[in-house]
C-alpha cells in the first residue's frame, strides 16, 4: 500500500519574496547617488491570492528602480520560480499478507508451499521481504524455497546486497543443516552469476564458516575459489574460515595453497586465529609450514601469540631433526619476562638437541638457561648427562652433575643410574660401583634398572661372581 504525504511550501515563498522585495528597498535609500530620487518615493508590494508577488509601480510614471542610472534592479518573481510542495512516498507493509506469509514459512515445509506462495498474490518490496527473513523461527529451507518462487515468479522482485545477506544469515544460524547450506549456496550463486553487485564478502564468509562447521571442506574452498567471479576480494576471516574448514578433514595440502595466498596478500587474521592456524598445522604433522605461519605474524606482522600455540610449534619442531634449529631459533622471540616461565618449549629443545647428537648445544642452551631463565630443573640435566653419556663423554656428564649439585638440586635414582650405564658401556666398572655407592648413600631404595646396568655389565665382561654379588644385594634392599 503506498500513501502519499505532500508537503506545502507556498507559505515558504511568500516569505522569501517579502524578504527579496525588503533588501532591495534597503539597497536603495542607501545609495547616496539616489537619496534625492528615492526620498518621497514608496516601495510597493502586494501579493496575489496565490502567493505570487505582484509589483505596482516603483517609482512615479517611471520604469524599474535603477533603469536609467543602471543601478540596482529587483527580478520579479514568476509561478515558475516558487517551488510549490514535494512528494514523499512512504511503504507501509501489508500486515495482512505478511501473517499469512509467515504462517506458511514456519509451518513444516511440504510440497505444496510454492502454490500457496501463488494464491497470496503478494507484492515483494524489499521491506516487506527483509521484515519476513529477519522474522525469528521461520525454517531456513522454506525460506530458500520462498526465494527460488520469487526469482521464477515474479519479474519485478530484485535481489538486493541486504536481502542476500539477511537471507544467508537467517539460514546459517544457529543449528545449521546440511541440506539448506548446500541448497542456499546453489541459490547465491544462481544471483552471483546473473548479478555479482549484490555479492558481499561477508555473504560469502558466512557460508564458508557453515561449511567449516559442518565440516564440509571441499565445498569451503569452492565458495572460497568463487571470490574472483564474483568481484569480492577475500580479507582475513575468508583466510581463516576456509583453512579451518579444510584442515577439519585434514586436507592440509589445499589448506597451505591458501595459506599461502594470506601471506602473498599479506593479510593475518588476528593472533588469536593465526594460534589457531598453527596448531593445526602441528596436529597434521605439518610443522615446518606452521613455523611459515608463525615467522609471518610475529616477526612481519609483530602480532602477540597465545603462548600455547608458540609452545606446540617448538615442541613440534624439535620432533623433526631437520626443524630442530628452527626451535632453537625461536627461543630468542621471549620476551624477558615470558621467558621465565617457558620451561617447557626451552626443555623441548634441550631434548631436541640431544636427540640429534648436538649435545654440545645443548649444554650451551642449558647453561643460557642458568644465566637467563627459565631456571633448569633435574629433567633438563639429566637430558643432557644422559647425552654425554650415550657418547662416551663421562668427565662432561661427571661435569654437569656437579653443576646440578652446585645448584641446589639433588641428582636423582635417574641420574645416578643413566652415568652408571655410561661407565659400564666403557668397561669402566670400578668407576660405575663408586656411582652405585654414592647413589645408594643418597637415596633408600634404588630402582632395578641401576642394579641390571651393572648386573649386565658384569656378565659381559665373564666377571658372574660380581653380577649375582649384586644380585643378591638388590634382593636384600627389597628391590625387585
Amino acid at each position: 500500500m503506498w500513501r502519499s504525504v505532500v508537503t506545502a511550501r507556498a507559505s515558504l515563498s511568500t516569505q522569501a519574496a517579502q524578504k527579496l522585495c525588503a533588501t532591495r528597498n534597503h539597497k536603495i535609500s542607501e545609495n547616496p547617488n539616489d537619496s534625492d530620487s528615492a526620498e518621497g518615493q514608496q516601495l510597493s508590494v502586494e501579493f496575489g491570492e496565490n502567493g505570487d508577488t505582484q509589483r505596482e509601480n516603483l517609482t512615479p510614471g517611471n520604469g524599474p528602480v535603477g533603469e536609467e542610472k543602471g543601478d540596482t534592479q529587483m527580478n520579479i518573481f514568476s509561478p515558475s520560480d516558487v517551488e510549490l510542495g514535494e512528494v514523499e512516498e512512504v511503504y507501509e507493509i501489508d500486515l495482512e499478507q505478511l501473517e499469512s506469509l509467515l504462517s506458511l514459512l514456519q509451518s513444516s515445509a511440504d510440497g505444496c508451499l510454492e502454490s500457496s506462495f501463488d494464491g497470496l498474490n503478494l507484492s515483494l518490496h524489499p521491506e516487506f521481504v527483509i521484515k519476513v527473513v529477519e522474522t525469528p523461527l521461520v525454517l531456513g529451507e522454506n525460506l530458500i524455497r520462498f526465494f527460488k518462487w520469487a526469482l521464477k515468479e515474479k519479474p519485478e522482485f530484485g535481489v538486493t546486497t541486504q536481502i542476500l545477506d539477511a537471507l544467508v544469515r537467517a539460514t546459517c544460524s544457529g543449528l545449521v543443516r546440511k541440506r539448506d547450506v548446500y541448497s542456499l549456496w546453489d541459490l547465491v550463486k544462481e544471483v552471483g552469476e546473473k548479478e555479482s553487485s549484490v555479492m558481499h564478502v561477508q555473504i560469502l564468509n558466512e557460508l564458508i564458516s557453515s561449511f567449516s562447521k559442518l565440516g564440509k571442506g571441499k565445498a569451503a574452498l569452492e565458495v572460497f575459489n568463487k571470490f574472483g567471479d564474483f568481484g569480492c576480494v577475500p580479507n582475513a576471516d575468508t583466510y581463516y574460515f576456509t583453512i579451518e574448514a579444510l584442515c577439519r578433514r585434514s586436507i592440509f595440502g589445499w589448506a597451505q595453497s591458501v595459506c599461502e595466498k594470506m601471506l602473498d596478500a599479506g593479510i593475518l587474521p588476528d593472533g588469536e586465529k593465526v594460534g589457531r592456524i598453527i596448531s593445526w598445522y602441528c596436529k597434521g604433522k605439518k610443522a615446518k609450514d606452521a613455523h611459515v605461519v608463525y615467522s609471518s605474524a610475529a616477526n612481519v606482522k609483530k602480532q602477540y601469540l597465545p603462548p600455547a600455540s608458540v609452545y606446540f610449534l617448538i615442541s613440534s619442531l624439535c620432533r623433526e631433526a631437520e626443524t630442530v634449529k628452527l626451535a632453537l631459533d625461536m627461543l630468542d622471540d621471549f620476551a624477558v619476562e615470558a621467558r621465565k616461565y617457558a620451561i617447557k618449549p626451552f626443555s623441548a629443545v634441550v631434548r631436541g638437541l640431544c636427540r640429534i647428537k648436538d649435545v654440545d648445544g645443548a649444554k650451551k642452551l642449558l647453561l643460557e638457561m642458568t644465566m637467563k631463565g627459565p631456571s633448569p630443573g633435574n629433567a633438563v640435566f639429566n637430558m643432557v648427562i644422559n647425552g654425554y653419556c650415550k657418547a662416551g663423554d663421562m668427565g662432561e656428564a661427571i661435569e654437569m652433575m656437579n653443576l646440578m649439585k652446585s645448584r641446589g638440586l639433588k641428582p636423582d635414582v635417574y641420574t645416578y643410574t643413566v652415568i652408571t650405564s655410561g661407565y659400564t658401556n666403557g668397561g669402566q666398572m670400578e668407576e660405575a660401583c663408586k656411582i652405585l655407592s654414592e647413589a645408594k648413600n643418597k637415596h633408600p631404595k634404588l630402582s632395578p634398572v641401576t642394579y641390571h646396568t651393572l648386573i649386565r655389565g658384569y656378565c659381559k665382561l665373564e666377571e658372574f661372581d660380581k653380577g649375582l654379588k649384586l644380585l643378591r644385594e638388590m634382593k636384600d634392599s627389597g628391590v625387585q
